[in-house]
């Protein structure tokens, strides 16, 4: 369904002639009304998930509260300092970027993309700091109430949505972020107040930074797939890379005692894996979903063979390969609640904020990035221009490789201290789900990953807690969300034209 405002000359003889590109009226000269097509999709997803919400939150609401208990800081004195900094710098930034936004509005500009993104960062920041000045140390809430708030909150929101489709407008993206957060808020707080204790809690701190340690692997799997499918090739193969980059990582550190050298060799084999899928499907033209599907099946059988002939027969030499332990950044670890989170990691932790940051920029930022784009969507008129389509693809590809075996690696260098079967568990899959749910955005894959993470360590902490709810749901809840991202009642999410289509130079 959609709302329609159809331009009264749109079929008279004349329109669109006049000066520049702004359609004009055949008979009067003056800018003629241009067709615009604004879809009811958003407002029924967010009404139907604020009647949801409502449900839940309101009349389904427990009476009991709800704590969350903020980390502890390792140094009272070093985390108050950083706390102090934190905020001064946060209130910077937010009132200038703030400063932005209201100017570029006034002077009737179109606002930068970065500007509300950064605004609600600089704010959540800022909020984390004034807890950490404060020391507080647990935040307890009256579910009932907060839950008829969040529901109150929901509807105004999807009313608003709704008012604005009629209105021939379209959604702004801060509504969906500001009803994404409220319902965020009223879920959690329902969850926590189904506890069996009088006055459940949860700690914040620690289930954040679970979230973050389970979506490494995500991430590097869901920029594997934005580095492949932005050049045209759909990597199915992704849970092999990670797991064939796992096994790798595992029995090189083991036999040369350096889990660097570990490190390293996963790459190069979440690359071999790749070479395989680029040369059968871009040079041999196979379907490239059935090429992924095979290595996948593949490299299962494979690591399994060699993990039960020769890993368990001679374990102390071959699946021994040692941990990549978590390095504080100093300073950045002290701050309050996100600084244990986000800044005591792992060197494969530090390397997945590298990673995100460098493909984005690659992407959308440098010459290389518009060809790979170009090569994704149009590959006729990329070739016609002399960029080889089938060379870039191969590149991407093995880079897309290395870049899920690092991921890989995670399993055992990081989460545990050795290789066995199947041990990637199935998170390739959902590194493609994290993929489309993030629109083909390594930006967008990163934070679909750390959701997908952060529902995956609820659910252990839903068992832990005694909620009512079931874990299965929370498994379930993520892949929801990308069906509904998928089916545009949220916005529009379109793969690269080109996307799973082989090139053959005419």
């Amino acid at each position: 369904m959609s709302a329609t405002t159809q331009s009264p000359a749109s079929n008279q003889p004349g329109a669109g002639k006049g000066t520049g590109n702004t359609p004009r009226d055949g008979r009067t000269g003056a800018p003629a009304r241009t067709t615009e097509l604004v879809s009811w999709k958003a407002g029924i997803g967010l009404g139907l998930l604020a009647i949801l919400g409502t449900v839940l939150f309101g009349f389904l609401a427990n009476t009991k509260s709800a704590g969350f208990r903020i980390a502890e800081a390792r140094d009272p004195n070093a985390s108050s300092a950083a706390a102090w900094i934190t905020l001064a710098v946060a209130l910077a930034a937010a009132a200038y970027v703030g400063y932005r936004w209201i100017n570029q509005r006034r002077e009737g500009a179109a606002v930068d993309r970065w500007i509300p993104a950064t605004t609600i960062a600089a704010v959540v920041v800022l909020g984390l700091a004034a807890l950490g000045v404060a020391r507080v140390e647990k935040i307890t809430v009256p579910s009932t109430a907060l839950g008829w708030i969040c529901s109150i909150v929901l509807l105004a929101l999807a009313g608003y949505a709704c008012f604005l489709t009629l209105q021939r407008r379209r959604t702004p993206g801060w509504l969906g972020g500001s009803f994404a957060v409220v319902f965020l808020v009223g879920f959690m707080i329902w969850i926590v107040a189904g506890g069996r204790d009088p006055e459940p809690s949860i700690s914040l701190g620690g289930l954040m930074a679970g979230a973050v340690t389970l979506a490494v692997p995500l991430v590097f799997g869901s920029l594997s797939g934005v580095l492949c499918e932005r050049a045209g090739v759909v990597n199915i193969a992704i849970e092999g890379q990670l797991l064939l980059g796992a096994f790798s990582a595992a029995v090189v550190a083991t036999v040369t005692g350096n889990v660097y050298v570990g490190l390293i060799s996963a790459a190069v084999a979440g690359a071999l894996v790749s070479l395989v899928l680029a040369v059968v499907s871009i040079k041999y033209l196979v379907n490239q979903i059935i090429v992924g599907v095979v290595l996948n099946v593949l490299i299962s059988g494979l690591t399994s063979f060699l993990f039960s002939t020769l890993l368990t027969a001679d374990p102390e030499h071959l699946n021994k390969p040692g941990r990549l332990q978590a390095v504080d950044i100093p300073f950045l670890a002290d701050i309050p609640i996100i600084g244990p989170i986000l800044f005591h990691q792992s060197l494969v932790g530090y390397l997945m904020y590298v990673a995100v940051i460098v493909v984005y920029v690659g992407l959308f930022h440098t010459k290389w990035g518009l060809r790979v784009r170009a090569v994704g969507e149009h590959p006729q008129a990329a070739d016609t221009v002399g960029i080889n389509v089938n060379r870039t693809r191969f590149i991407n590809v093995l880079m897309g490789g290395a870049i899920a075996g690092i991921g890989g690696s995670f399993f055992t260098l990081v989460s545990v201290d050795a290789f066995s079967k199947d041990m990637s568990g199935g998170r390739g899959y959902i590194a493609l789900a994290a993929m489309i749910f993030g629109r083909w955005n390594p930006v967008g894959a990163f934070l679909a990953a750390l959701l997908f993470g952060f529902a995956d360590n609820l659910q252990s902490i839903i068992t832990i807690i005694g909620s009512p709810v079931p874990s299965q749901f929370m498994a379930m809840l993520p892949y929801a969300l990308t069906v509904i991202a998928v089916a545009g009642l949220v916005g529009r999410s379109r793969p690269p034209a080109a996307d799973g289509i082989p090139y053959v130079k005419g």
